[in-house]
């Protein structure tokens, strides 16, 4: 690990909650590239086509930790 990675670590530790979650986008959005204008809009509409599902009872919501305790299980 070179010495300005471990610097960052170190100096990103000291953040809060809130700040790192905001730094860890930006390196997550700088992996990314810029964004795509048609990925964007694609995204959009199928988030809202799936909020829609939800508010109309359409889909059964199934919580994260269910979810995941099945995966486990499934997974070994």
């Amino acid at each position: 690990m070179s010495d300005l990675l471990a610097e960052l670590k170190e100096r990103a530790s000291q953040l809060s909650d809130a700040e790192r979650a905001e730094l860890a986008l930006a390196l997550i959005e700088s992996l990314d590239g810029p964004a795509d204008p048609d990925v964007e809009e694609a995204w959009r509409v199928e988030i809202e086509r799936r909020i829609g599902q939800m508010e109309r009872g359409e889909v059964q919501l199934v919580p994260g930790d269910e979810v995941f305790a099945k995966l486990r299980r499934r997974l070994g």
